[in-house]
């Protein structure tokens, strides 16, 4: 996908951005900062990490050319509502940035903190790359704790599989 009118890619990423943030709202407090293993992201973590690197790596690239992300441990924000709100913040901080950039900014390169120099429309195609990978293991995580999560599209594959069944069986409601 390239992005070529900055519009079009804000309005994608929003729904990025909803399927993402409504996974927060039924995490029980007690498990927000439940891990696998010592060591690895909390949920909480993959949450500000998220919003953190949104923010401070990409939008700071397209801005400054300069990487500010320095983690995303609990200091920044603990416990649900906490999260939630920083989430938010952190968003709309990076919004006001990408909304401002024009056509011709997103054919231009930025300079990533790696040195390597890219189309910012490619850079924001990897912040969008970046945040379905973390969704994934946050889908991930909250199955390992028992925790119904929303079907990302609307139906789970279970429930594709019964309409297809009612489809064969004629007995699809139409």
């Amino acid at each position: 996908m390239e992005i070529k009118n900055i519009e079009q890619f804000l309005k994608y990423y929003s729904r990025i951005k909803q399927r993402t943030r409504r996974l927060l709202e039924i995490i029980p407090e007690d498990q927000i900062e439940w891990t696998y293993r010592t060591g690895k992201f909390t949920i909480g973590d993959l949450f500000r990490h998220i919003a953190n690197i949104e923010r401070y790596l990409y939008a700071e690239t397209v801005a400054t050319n300069r990487n500010l992300y320095n983690g995303c441990g609990e200091n920044y924000a603990k416990g649900v509502q906490s999260i939630l709100a920083h989430y938010d913040k952190m968003y709309a901080e990076s919004i006001a940035i990408f909304e401002n950039l024009t056509e011709d900014d997103l054919q231009k390169k930025c300079k990533t903190s790696f040195g390597t120099e890219i189309s910012t429309w490619k850079w924001l195609r990897a912040l969008v790359e970046h945040e379905i990978h973390h969704r994934a293991e946050i889908y991930l995580y909250l199955e390992m704790n028992g925790i119904k999560t929303p079907p990302l599209f609307g139906l789970t594959s279970e429930e594709v599989m019964d309409k297809n069944d009612e489809y064969i069986r004629g007995t699809s409601k139409k």
